[in-house]
């Protein structure tokens, strides 16, 4: 929006100076000469200081004489016929006499000297003809200018208006695919792409409600037709002691079902809290080796070690509950599969930093790369050794990377032969304090 406001407000500088320039010019060329008696006045002062050197009896003749030498109307008057207040005739005395306006045509000139004093010579001259007034000509061309240029600039906003208009109504007809193409020299690109992002994420959500319900449909068949062939064996059944068992296997079933029901319930309402992210500046080698402290039970319980390779003086910005819930999902699913070791490593390369976590477990097919994040994803070789498994921890994982406009990948790991997870997260800004700690 910022491009726009700064078209905005150059267009409008732009055409007021413009503008106002080609209509001053304009009406210096057709308003009428303010001086047209300047030649007048500068003679009128000349035969009143001459006037002021000649005796008092011969000036009134003098005056008549250069009227007929200069063909001019001029004439000599006494102070005393002159009906002005006192700061009018004061004006007679500046070097551009008075000039005064009469109604039958004519203007008057006066003008006196010090010598000359309360008389002074009066110069009649003709009106010149009345030129006719642009005014309202030039002030409409004006606004029509400003309106032209105006809309000069707001047409492209106008048009992108437009395209935007019409891909949210396409959009709200259930036309999912709909984006908008940015124009780099668009006014609201920034409202362009949050459109597409908007539009991205709202497809994203429904396409992971249809597969929610469409896997939550599927894989509570099992308990529920496993509850239904238990229910009906204790009904049929005589023997107290293998009642008990079968009601045992229910209870389990309908463990697994509550399990499998929160899984789903969890992730449905993850989206609710990305809002609430609050990202704080932490050296990553510390942060890190925290994580994998809290996960030293299930590793212990497998037998498994973890070596971490992660710059000391490393700082990271981000939501640190949930990037570590992201990192402690890659290392429990690393758990899950490791044989004897895991590797944690992070670095950072341009305005990116790369978070790995590789194990030596069998790996994950490279044709499903690109699937392994997908809610409810799970290869068919790993299926139920991880126990309360749903293939949600991994959708999470990249969930979590999305709020913090990153991305996750997953590759072989050439270290130890097993999968490679690796977070890539932007760099933000670190306070001092935090890189002086």
């Amino acid at each position: 929006m910022r491009k726009l406001y700064l078209s905005l407000l150059t267009g409008v500088i732009i055409s007021i100076i413009v503008l106002g320039w080609l209509i001053d010019t304009l009406n210096e060329q057709t308003s009428p000469d303010d001086d047209s008696f300047f030649w007048q006045a500068k003679l009128l002062v000349g035969i009143a200081n001459q006037a002021s050197s000649t005796p008092v009896n011969k000036r009134l003749e003098f005056v008549e004489k250069a009227g007929q030498d200069f063909n001019l109307t001029i004439s000599y008057h006494s102070g005393a016929s002159l009906a002005l207040p006192s700061e009018v005739t004061e004006q007679m005395y500046r070097p551009q006499g008075l000039l005064i306006d009469s109604d039958e045509g004519y203007f008057y000139l006066l003008k006196s000297t010090p010598q000359l004093k309360p008389d002074y010579i009066e110069l009649q001259l003709e009106k010149p003809p009345e030129r006719n007034s642009y005014d309202v000509i030039l002030t409409l061309a004006f606004y029509s200018g400003v309106c032209a240029l105006m809309w000069f600039v707001l047409a492209p906003l106008a048009k992108r208006l437009s395209v935007l208009t019409h891909a949210a109504k396409q959009f709200a007809s259930g036309n999912l695919d709909t984006r908008i193409e940015v124009n780099h020299f668009t006014y609201i690109k920034d409202v362009e792409l949050t459109f597409n992002r908007m539009a991205n994420q709202i497809e994203k959500l429904l396409a992971e409600n249809k597969l929610m319900a469409s896997s939550l449909s599927h894989d509570i068949r099992t308990p529920v037709a496993c509850l239904r062939f238990g229910f009906d064996a204790a009904m049929e059944e005589d023997d107290i002691q293998e009642v008990h068992l079968l009601l045992e296997r229910m209870e389990k079933d309908l463990d697994q079902m509550e399990d499998m029901l929160s899984s789903y319930l969890s992730f449905a309402t993850l989206e609710q809290k990305s809002h609430l992210l609050k990202f704080e500046p932490i050296k990553l080698n510390g942060y890190i080796s925290d994580v994998v402290t809290q996960m030293h039970p299930k590793m212990s319980k497998k037998g498994l070690t973890a070596n971490i390779s992660i710059d000391p003086e490393l700082l990271i910005e981000a939501d640190l509950h949930w990037l570590a819930r992201a990192i402690s999902n890659l290392l429990s699913n690393a758990c899950d599969f490791a044989n004897m070791q895991l590797f944690v490593s992070a670095n950072i390369h341009e305005h990116e930093i790369e978070i790995n976590v590789e194990d030596d477990g069998p790996g994950i097919e490279q044709e499903n790369w690109n699937k392994v994040f997908n809610p409810f994803f799970q290869e068919q070789g790993h299926r139920n050794r991880a126990g309360k498994s749903y293939g949600l921890g991994l959708a999470i994982v990249a969930k979590v990377v999305d709020w913090h406009h990153g991305k996750a990948t997953v590759s072989r790991s050439e270290l130890l032969g097993g999968a490679k997870f690796t977070l890539i997260l932007p760099c933000k800004a670190v306070s001092q304090s935090v890189q002086n700690n």
